[in-house]
């Protein structure tokens, strides 16, 4: 009889080898392709997490294990369920959060969100034709595949093992063989499963183009999933978010600042992976239909186990119609709807130079044109979305992006043999066949496709705007005018060091624009890692500002980075006469401070910086008292000595909070000092504004009270708040 085997196909989950078989402890992103890489045994059973969420992951993502399991190791074939083994409230929103995954939404859901009469009966018509069904043609539900199993008393038994839970993410699998134990804890960053190259020279900004962060299936274990982003005019709005886009857009040297929308085209797990987007330190607008953004926002609900209008707070929602053009600054976007399992859209991108329009057409996950006209026969589409689709196949677009998968829901590349796009680009697709060789290529990471180049003059202008979001109202035209006087764009490799420790200041002030950098520090023994820096923030400038002669630490790329160099002599006058410096120095006093506090704690240094600004440092002697109800109230964290809470006589002391206290119930409204103590205090006014621009705050914070009380919290999306609706985006 075999032995158990314990392996980690990659972070965040382990599988164990049983009788030919694997079971597998936790979920994370692309989890199927490390799954192939390590030639694991065919899945008998999935073990949810308790812990749902580890560094801005999920790690209860289902889909694709299960279609492997279906189509790839003949689990549909011989009849057998996968087993879901968990919580009886955690196995309720996975098995939700299938249904909506692989059979899209109900009829009474599409009605909800006023979709369309025609447009609904298409989607649900698709949904229904490309479902798995009985031998009475009626759809399968989900429960045919899965087969959800709770722990009684912390233990399943299952068919020749057993599994018992002994604490959270701890279980002990035993059989005949033996018995194995597993710990989910001991993960800490969760990584691709699979090789990130990333660039080393800086690409350039572009005013319109494609650059690709991954062109391959969920199936394909060496290369991402299919996500682009598009720049226009220097910004960049992602197509689709795939697992691990962090990682992505760091290897092409985009920093998350630089990200300001997503056009979400559905919501398969290769696609829809928004977790990293509710920790951005800005807001990012999501720009698609209200039924596949509501079925995102139930999505995203089940699987962190909160309820979808917490979700939602974190997100932007921009609603889009197939067949009516859409502005959004400039970028002109004309979506149209494509035939996949679920609601699904594409879109043509326009941009026009010189009164030439240019356009880059993504048509999203599609079928090819031969199932596209049987659905048409059989009237389960509308004949215009057939006509459509076929044009798109044969305009002459600047970029044509196809879906080339070949598979059971995807296209065919022989429909694009006849397209008069300048580019024909596939996705989903790991190899061509010869072919199509001479006449097509592939999307795959790190690939840029460039439309309308840029210049010096578009990173002018993106300097422009980020000055304007630093000092706002201090900025007029004049100021502009001699700030820029004299001033260079640079452009840095990964790893080049940009300011250097101990060395004169050298007249200049640095504004990232593009990439991510180090502030590094060496004592003589050991390096320090100060701070990180994106696009969006200065480095250099507390030299000015502080009057110092020599840099205090190094300055090293992350990443290919351009920065905009001002000068140091005019930098500094306009902060003088301006009548900045005594709050820049009082804010970049509080930065520390305030990211050694639980509540701020792996906060990026952009969200420190804005708290630093709205925060109000109060010194108190012993005895002396601080009411928090006055000006609209205020939150007061103690950040050094203690401080008795009137109302209960309690004493607090350094992380205590009382006052207005956000996602969480009311405290304490007066504080007397027990001995000289210090509390930051921020307007509840002021803070509202902040946790509604940076989702990142509003999540951290949210995790931070979870952690403090588990389960008790009025976000947690229970059984009975899912059967009220508060998982379908009520």
């Amino acid at each position: 009889m075999s032995e158990l085997e314990l392996t980690s196909p990659m972070d965040g989950c382990k599988a164990v080898a049983v009788q030919d078989r694997t079971v597998l402890f936790g979920q994370p992103p692309e989890v199927l392709k490390a799954l192939i890489k390590s030639g694991a045994s065919p899945l008998d059973a999935m073990v949810l997490p308790d812990v749902r969420e580890r560094s801005g992951a999920l790690l209860n993502n289902l889909e694709f294990p299960l279609y492997y399991f279906l189509f790839m190791t003949d689990g549909l074939k011989h009849g057998r369920r996968l087993k879901l083994i968990g919580e009886p409230e955690h196995l309720a929103h996975a098995m939700e959060q299938l249904r909506l995954t692989l059979l899209g939404p109900h009829r009474e859901e599409l009605e909800a969100w006023d979709t369309d009469p025609k447009l609904r009966e298409e989607w649900l018509n698709a949904g229904e034709f490309f479902a798995l069904k009985d031998d009475q043609g009626a759809v399968r539900p989900v429960e045919h595949f899965i087969e959800p199993i709770p722990f009684h008393d912390n233990r399943v038994e299952l068919d020749g093992y057993h599994i018992e839970r002994l604490g959270t993410d701890r279980f002990v699998l035993g059989a005949d063989a033996g018995s194995v134990e597993i710990d989910l804890n001991e993960v800490g960053q969760i990584t691709p499963p699979y090789e990130v190259y990333a660039d080393n020279l800086p690409g350039p900004l572009c005013k319109f183009g494609i650059d690709v962060l991954g062109g391959a299936s969920g199936f394909t274990p060496e290369e991402a999933s299919t996500g682009l982003v598009l720049c226009f005019n220097g910004w960049y709005v992602l197509i689709d978010s795939i697992p691990f886009a962090d990682w992505h857009l760091r290897a092409r040297g985009i920093s998350r600042n630089q990200i300001r929308a997503l056009f979400l085209t559905h919501i398969h797990d290769d696609h829809c992976s928004m977790l990293p987007l509710m920790q951005m330190s800005h807001r990012i607008e999501v720009i698609t239909t209200r039924a596949i953004y509501e079925m995102a926002m139930q999505k995203l609900a089940l699987g962190l186990g909160w309820t979808a209008a917490a979700v939602k707070e974190h997100f932007r929602f921009l609603e889009i119609t197939p067949g009516r053009p859409f502005g959004y600054y400039g970028l002109n976007i004309d979506a149209h709807c494509a035939v996949h399992s679920v609601p699904t859209i594409g879109a043509v991108f326009s941009a026009s130079r010189e009164g030439q329009k240019h356009q880059i057409c993504v048509v999203g996950d599609n079928q090819s044109f031969a199932e596209i006209e049987q659905m048409s026969t059989q009237q389960l589409i509308r004949p215009d979305t057939e006509a459509y689709l076929k044009h798109l196949y044969r305009a002459p677009f600047d970029m044509l992006v196809a879906d080339g998968g070949m598979g059971l829901i995807h296209g065919d590349p022989a429909d694009a043999l006849q397209s008069e796009a300048e580019r024909v680009v596939f996705v989903h697709v790991d190899r061509l066949p010869n072919r199509y060789n001479a006449t097509f290529s592939l999307a795959s990471s790190g690939k840029r496709y460039t439309i309308l180049e840029g210049g010096n003059d578009l990173y002018t202008m993106r300097a422009i705007e980020l000055l304007m979001e630093n000092f706002g109202e201090a900025l007029s035209g004049r100021w502009l005018s001699s700030l820029f006087a004299d001033t260079d764009i640079r452009h840095f490799n990964t790893d080049d060091v940009i300011l250097k420790q101990g060395w004169e200041t050298r007249g200049n002030v640095l504004l990232i624009l593009t990439g991510h950098c180090r502030v590094i520090h060496h004592d003589g023994e050991q390096l320090r890692l100060l701070a990180t820096r994106e696009a969006g923030e200065f480095v250099g400038e507390m030299a000015v500002v502080t009057g110092s002669e020599k840099r205090n630490a190094s300055v090293v790329a992350a990443t290919p980075v351009t920065v905009c160099e001002f000068r140091e002599d005019s930098f500094g006058i306009f902060i003088e006469k301006r009548g900045l410096k005594e709050a820049l120095l009082a804010q970049w006093g509080l930065r520390e401070t305030i990211s050694v506090l639980p509540q701020f704690a792996g906060l990026s240094t952009t969200v420190i910086d804005a708290l630093s600004a709205i925060v109000e440092r109060r010194s108190l002697e012993p005895g002396q008292t601080m009411r928090l109800d006055d000006a609209g109230g205020w939150w007061a964290i103690i950040s050094a000595g203690r401080a008795i809470d009137v109302a209960s006589g309690e004493l607090l002391g350094v992380g205590d909070e009382a006052g207005f206290m956000p996602h969480a119930p009311q405290g304490s409204l007066r504080l007397k000092a027990k001995e000289k103590c210090i509390v930051l205090g921020i307007s509840a006014m002021v803070l509202r504004d902040l946790l509604a621009e940076s989702p990142q705050f509003n999540f951290s914070l949210r995790q931070y009270r979870e952690g403090l009380h588990p389960g008790r919290q009025p976000w947690s999306l229970t059984l009975h708040t899912l059967a009220d609706g508060a998982g379908s985006g009520a």
